[in-house]
């Protein structure tokens, strides 16, 4: 007799979700956590300080205002560390509280400590003391995430140079900062240092930022960054760092040095499996500590799962938080359909950049024709009336039957209008459908009737000269 059903290691999205989905369907699910990592890393490290972090600089620095109120417009002149770390705080505390309160609610065991496999049915769990328990369950879920990946050639040591994890131990806002890769990530953080005033030099050994964006977008974003006095440098690697009392130099491969007074790496993440002891349970992790799933979520032992960030792409808190919830109705013999294959991507830099479906240049190397259907904001009223006046919002539409292929958007609020397109595309609707919708005046979703509007005129131009 097994002490659970289920036993999810993990509080993330991914292990919340899989732990209450088990619990809702009548199962005894326990979870495997450390005391100060309830949430995991999306809570307290990761997406949700992040995102908090965003709005505290945008509203402590008045950027978004300052279309209306002058360039010098500032809510507050001299933002400290102690400012955004308190709105991040409070909203981290409150997100705690919901997922304890959920947990109890679905009578899910919570687990304190670090799990590892005693055998591929045991999990042998280590709180913080030292203290060793054991719990056995018929299926087990890995949900255990990943970290912040660290060259080892680089020293860090958390307060000059840091990864994305060391962003809330700063002591002070720094006045400037190089961001190794241009990733979501690394973009995000330059994106908001930038606001504060912070003078951020990026390098990046590839030729572009974001590629995986569409490339209209991303020049935009690239501006908009420039006229924030970020410096980017492209096709560049660092060879070292050096640190110094007053702060660190990025030697770049090419010779060149940059000063700063922080240097954050953010060259991907590595997955946790590999602390976990699987060759007890018959498993083995890639190199970057990650593991293999089938359709199901199934690992190479069939009652053994793995969600979220441990098993790589897409690697998103919305994402894993389906996984879980598939992988916990798979393991309790409950049918569930499959993931949808469209899923929104949301990159929360400043301003916004968030999309669904493919992009003209994928579009164009399948040699599927499309037509591009443009709206901006400026000429939206709500547009004028936020002071947002470079967002952006693009329909790629198929002529032959007006199927919505991409939808891109740019700006202030673009990882919520997306959803828009999505149901539109989730439901084979066309771009007629947004064409003949009446959408509330003014607001920002209205861009989408615009660019249908623009996607339709440009359609029957063309069938008019054929």
């Amino acid at each position: 007799m097994y002490d659970f059903d289920v036993l999810v290691l993990g509080s993330g999205p991914g292990g919340q979700k899989a732990a209450i989905a088990a619990a809702k369907l009548g199962r005894r699910v326990g979870v495997v956590e450390r005391d100060n990592m309830i949430g995991g890393v999306c809570i307290n490290t990761g997406t949700i300080p992040s995102k908090t972090l965003r709005e505290a600089v945008l509203y402590l620095t008045g950027l978004s205002q300052r279309e209306m109120y002058g360039q010098s417009y500032r809510v507050k002149d001299d933002i400290t560390v102690a400012d955004l770390a308190a709105r991040t705080q409070h909203v981290i505390g409150r997100e705690i509280d919901v997922i304890r309160n959920q947990l109890n609610r679905n009578r899910v065991a919570l687990l304190s400590g670090f799990g590892k496999f005693a055998d591929p049915n045991t999990l042998t769990v280590t709180d913080a003391r030292g203290r060793e328990s054991h719990a056995s369950a018929a299926k087990v879920v890995i949900a255990s995430g990943t970290r912040p990946a660290r060259p080892t050639s680089v020293d860090f040591d958390d307060r000059t140079i840091i990864d994305s994890d060391g962003i809330i131990n700063l002591e002070r806002v720094p006045r400037s900062m190089v961001v190794v890769g241009a990733g979501v990530i690394g973009i995000e953080y330059a994106s908001m240092f930038a606001a504060l005033g912070t003078k951020v030099t990026v390098v990046e050994r590839r030729d572009r930022m974001l590629e995986f964006c569409d490339l209209e977008v991303i020049e935009a974003l690239k501006y908009h960054l420039r006229d924030l006095a970020v410096t980017f440098r492209f096709g560049e690697s660092v060879a070292s760092v050096e640190r110094y009392a007053q702060g660190a130099v990025a030697v770049l491969e090419s010779g060149k040095k940059i000063a700063a007074d922080t240097v954050m790496y953010s060259a991907g993440r590595q997955g946790t499996a590999s602390d976990l002891e699987l060759a007890a349970a018959g498993l083995s992790a890639d190199a970057r500590g990650r593991l293999s799933v089938d359709e199901h979520f199934r690992t190479a032992v069939p009652h053994i799962y793995a969600v979220g960030d441990v098993i790589g792409f897409p690697a998103l808190a919305s994402t894993s938080m389906e996984q879980g919830r598939l992988a916990a109705h798979h393991a309790c013999d409950e049918p569930a359909r499959a993931m949808p294959a469209l899923q929104p991507i949301g990159i929360y830099t400043i301003p916004e950049i968030s999309f669904i479906g493919r992009t003209e240049d994928e579009l164009t190397e399948a040699r599927i024709p499309f037509e591009v259907g443009l709206a901006r904001y400026r000429e939206l009223a709500r547009g004028q009336i936020i002071g947002d006046s470079y967002g952006m919002l693009k329909l790629l539409v198929a002529p032959e039957d007006g199927r919505l292929l991409g939808v891109h958007i740019f700006g202030t609020g673009a990882t919520e209008l997306v959803h828009i397109g999505q149901a539109v595309m989730g439901c084979d609707g066309t771009v007629d459908y947004l064409v003949d919708a009446v959408f509330n005046y003014p607001t920002l979703a209205e861009a989408y009737k615009v660019a249908a509007l623009d996607a339709m005129n440009k359609m029957r131009h063309l069938s008019r000269l054929h």
